[in-house]
């Protein structure tokens, strides 16, 4: 998969201040910024391992408080976009039909 995807239009939009977050792009985690989460937690979409992935991984960034207040809709596409990072090039080629 490649390093970042297009952005993610939120259902229901993030309010910080007198701004609101509409879209939000989700940047192929390292190593690092998968640090205390567990793999199989993320793929299996596990609402605590997205709540400590997501801050790092986002773009604006979001905050833990703005993942956790996330609307649950908005929450499932964004930790889809993360677990479709851990497919490699090969598992999604062979996954892709061809006319």
């Amino acid at each position: 998969m490649s390093e970042s995807v297009t952005p993610i239009t939120l259902e229901t939009p993030i309010t910080r201040g007198k701004q609101k977050i509409t879209q939000v792009t989700v940047t192929k985690p390292n190593s690092g910024a998968l640090r205390g989460a567990s793999l199989a937690g993320l793929i299996r979409l596990e609402v605590n391992d997205l709540h400590i992935v997501l801050p790092r991984v986002t773009t604006p960034n979001l905050t833990t408080q703005e993942v956790t207040a996330l609307d649950p809709v908005d929450l499932m596409a964004l930790g889809l976009e993360v677990a479709g990072f851990f497919a490699s090039q090969a598992a999604v080629s062979s996954a892709t039909p061809t006319a």
